[in-house]
């Protein structure tokens, strides 16, 4: 069945299930807001991942109930009795995947809402009362929105912003120096959490110098810790014939944000960062080919996106994008990033650089 607004309003306890990832949990926040202007008093759960309830935890109005994905049933147990005598009006279930499946069970609700047919999988119409209706837009915020409209809140606030404190803020302006280096910022968050949306370290560099030779532009690399983000990171500057501020692995979410609202262009894969920034007035320009920009492109930057996404179909999958089944990913080997070419992106940064 197909789900509506409700006669009665926007119900008083809603529960949202999505647990990761992080680019998806930013893109729910708008969600939030949205359930939030419509029902100023609502109560708003969020079973979520515990990396991904950093960003959004503190959001006012609303309580996580925290998961951690890597404890087996000991997270389960958790989550379990962090769950246990609530009950919710409404289930908005926008986690298709079969660990969602099983953690939805966890939560009492009157209405049980999941995905229309072609956003939904893993067989989550078993685990659901109601859907949402088909959104003719193939991107996720819209479909995410959809759960919002189907409980009544029908007009949506594209809003990103989670809060950020002051301290955050101060160590981002003091890691970019910014009271002394009034340059354009050109942030390079270069990888993604699936290394086969990651654009190459060597035109990464490319594109970088171009920023700082056509447009004055000052390059900063951020990113998480890890050892393969570091390394992605030395193969850029290594490359580079320009000077970069390396940052990678010196923030947390909240901080990484608060650098973002400093920045002009943040460049990136198909990545969190890429929809985090949606919170920041930032142009973010996502680079897609094994991903499908009509579905995980930077909202907000939609028409900044660099799609080969087309080319990547034809050449791993002999098809045109719209006849790939919605969500496809094209994630083959290495080359499906090298169809990217520098032209383009340098083009794109061109574009937002160019004079008023």
């Amino acid at each position: 069945m197909l789900g509506g607004g409700s006669p009665a309003g926007v119900p008083r306890r809603v529960c949202i299930l999505r647990l990761s990832a992080l680019g998806d949990c930013a893109n729910v926040v708008p969600v939030v807001h949205t359930l939030q202007a419509a029902r100023p008093d609502i109560e708003i759960g969020w079973v979520i991942n515990r990396a991904e309830a950093n960003l959004v935890a503190d959001l006012p109005g609303v309580e996580c109930f925290v998961y951690d994905k890597r404890g087996g049933r000991s997270a389960i147990a958790e989550l379990k009795r962090q769950l246990a005598g609530r009950r919710f009006d409404a289930l908005l279930n926008m986690h298709a995947s079969w660990r969602a499946n099983r953690i939805s069970l966890l939560v009492s609700a009157g209405r049980r809402i999941g995905f229309d047919e072609r956003r939904a999988r893993d067989a989550q119409r078993l685990f659901v009362r109601e859907r949402i209706r088909p959104v003719a837009s193939r991107h996720v915020v819209d479909g995410f929105l959809a759960f919002a409209a189907a409980i009544g809140a029908d007009r949506s606030v594209f809003d990103w912003r989670v809060p950020i404190a002051d301290a955050d803020r101060a160590h981002a302006a003091a890691l970019l120096d910014s009271a002394h280096d009034l340059r354009p910022i050109l942030f390079i968050s270069p990888c993604s959490s699936h290394a086969m949306r990651n654009w190459q370290a060597e035109r990464y560099a490319a594109a970088a110098d171009h920023a700082v030779r056509a447009h004055g532009m000052r390059c900063v690399l951020v990113g998480g810790p890890s050892p393969a983000e570091r390394a992605v990171g030395e193969a850029i500057m290594a490359a580079m014939n320009e000077s970069t501020t390396d940052l990678i692995g010196q923030t947390n979410l909240k901080q990484l944000l608060a650098l973002l609202e400093h920045g002009r262009i943040l460049l990136t894969p198909d990545s969190g960062p890429a929809h985090m920034a949606n919170a920041a007035p930032i142009a973010t320009i996502s680079l897609h080919a094994a991903t499908d920009p009509r579905r995980s492109g930077a909202y907000r930057s939609r028409e900044l996106c660099v799609d080969y996404f087309a080319e990547a179909a034809l050449r791993y999958r002999d098809s045109m994008p719209d006849d790939l089944k919605w969500g496809t990913r094209i994630e083959d080997d290495r080359g499906v990033m090298a169809l990217i070419p520098v032209a383009a992106v340098t083009a794109r940064i061109d574009a937002v650089m160019a004079p008023e």
